[in-house]
Formats: C-alpha cells, sequence, structure tokens
C-alpha cells in the first residue's frame, strides 16, 4: 500500500500535473493541500476518471484539502477538526483498506509575533486532541500533509538564519514533538536519508535551483503500523515543472 501527501498549491493550475503524477506514481492514496477550490468548482469528475474516488473540502482562494483514494471510496469521513471552531478548510480524514488517512493543510502562523501564530497555536492543540481520540479508534493511522513546521535544524537548508522564524520556532518543534510523543512517527526519518532533503523550496531567489529548501510536509504513522514501513521518499520531480508547485509529494510505502 502507497500513501502520498501533496501540497500543489492551487489545484486548478496544477491539476494536469496532478493527474500525469497519477499515472507514474499510481498511489493508494493521496492526500492534497491547497487546492485553492470551492467545493462546487472541485474537478471530481476529472479524478474519478484516472480511476480514484475523492472527498474534498474547500474555500474560495485558500486552504482546501482533498482525500483520493484508488479503487474504494474512502469511509467515516471527517471534515476539519471536531470542537473547534475554524471557517478555514484544513483537515479531512477517512479510512481506506483498514488504514485511517489523516490529510492535514497546518497554518503557515506568518510570524512569531502575529495573531496567525496564536491560531496556528491554538489550531494545534486541537489537532493533538483529534489525533489522540482517533488514535482510541483507529490503531492504524496516518498523519499527512503540508505541517509547516521544520522539526529539527536537519531540516532546514541554513538552521542558523532560520533559527527562531516562522516554522522552525520551538513552540512548532514542540508541538511536533507532542505529535510524536502520542505513538507517532516520522517516516522519512525511520530510513538513512541523503542531507539536504527538502519538500519545499520558495519560488524566489532561485531557491530550488540551489537546494536552498526546508523539509515541511510530512508522514506520520503510529506504532502499529511503524515496523510496516518499507520505504519514505520525496519525489522531487514535479518541482522541476514548467509552473510547478513549491512542494514536493511525499510518498510511503507499506508492506
Amino acid at each position: 500500500m502507497k500513501l502520498a501527501t501533496w501540497n500543489v498549491n492551487s489545484l486548478n493550475v496544477r491539476l494536469p500535473q496532478m493527474l500525469d503524477w497519477l499515472q507514474a506514481n499510481p498511489v493508494d492514496v493521496l492526500v492534497l493541500q491547497e487546492t485553492k477550490l470551492t467545493d462546487d468548482k472541485f474537478p471530481a469528475a476529472e479524478i474519478e476518471a484516472a480511476g480514484y474516488q475523492v472527498q474534498w473540502f474547500g474555500q474560495k482562494t485558500y486552504n482546501g484539502v482533498a482525500l483520493l483514494s484508488r479503487g474504494e471510496a474512502a469511509t467515516d469521513v471527517i471534515k476539519n477538526l471536531p470542537g473547534f471552531d475554524d471557517p478555514q478548510a484544513r483537515v479531512i480524514a477517512g479510512t481506506v483498506k483498514g488504514v485511517r488517512c489523516i490529510g492535514a493543510y497546518f497554518p503557515n502562523g506568518q510570524a512569531p509575533d502575529s495573531d496567525k501564530f496564536v491560531y496556528k497555536m491554538a489550531w494545534l492543540e486541537a489537532l493533538q486532541r483529534f489525533v489522540a481520540a482517533e488514535l482510541q479508534s483507529h490503531e492504524k493511522l496516518v498523519l499527512m500533509g503540508d505541517f509547516n513546521i521544520a522539526p529539527t535544524d536537519a531540516d532546514v537548508y541554513d538552521p542558523i538564519a532560520w533559527a527562531g522564524q516562522i516554522h522552525c520556532t520551538p513552540q512548532e518543534r514542540a508541538h511536533f514533538q507532542a505529535l510524536q510523543a502520542q505513538g507517532l512517527s516520522d517516516a522519512f526519518r525511520l530510513f538513512e536519508q541523503a542531507p539536504k532533503s527538502w519538500s519545499w523550496w520558495d519560488y524566489r531567489n532561485l531557491a530550488f535551483r540551489k537546494n536552498q529548501g526546508l523539509r515541511i510536509d510530512h508522514i506520520l504513522v503510529s506504532q502499529a503500523l511503524k515496523n510496516d514501513v518499507r520505504a519514505c521518499v520525496i519525489d522531487k520531480l514535479p518541482r522541476k515543472n514548467e509552473r510547478p508547485s513549491d512542494h514536493a509529494p511525499v510518498i510511503i510505502e507499506l508492506a
């Protein structure tokens, strides 16, 4: 079973790229972030024609998430964080082939001294409560998406320059560690990886060409799945496309 996460940064723009990628990489589950589409504009027909069932949850201009599953539809679908009043479309969860799949677009936070950072902290606390509840019901669970958190200095191209900046603050990293404390493992770090492995590169300053990026897109697996993880990779190839997303897909393979 293969699962993947990809912040497509506008599905309206990136739909052909995503469909081409799925044809070359027929994963069983793909969660998307930043679809940036209202529900009535979502391209469900095109995705279903490619062999995928799809659940989506969007809003105009910003955010938006989706859950694609090959062949069979996800069940027990939840949209957004229960008990957390939030107008932003950031979370979608469903069960596919016995695995609880949570796709999430974590808030950016903007800057540590901003109202958006306060919102991010509250959102992360609500996510932890949600994940704890989901783990009670679903032993096999995967949390994946754009976390907007670089969990360690090894996930940042210039740790000194980024120290204390958004994505790298001690508060954000503490929330990442709190998710791990619930029994979730960072699948990418279960394997020896090449140094300077990033999942996001800024569009500006030739960042991709210089490989100046961050690893902020993650797949976390529950204890019941940890020993079944066979591989976890970042696919940089789509970042070379014309008009690419600034994020690359992350893929996990389970036995």
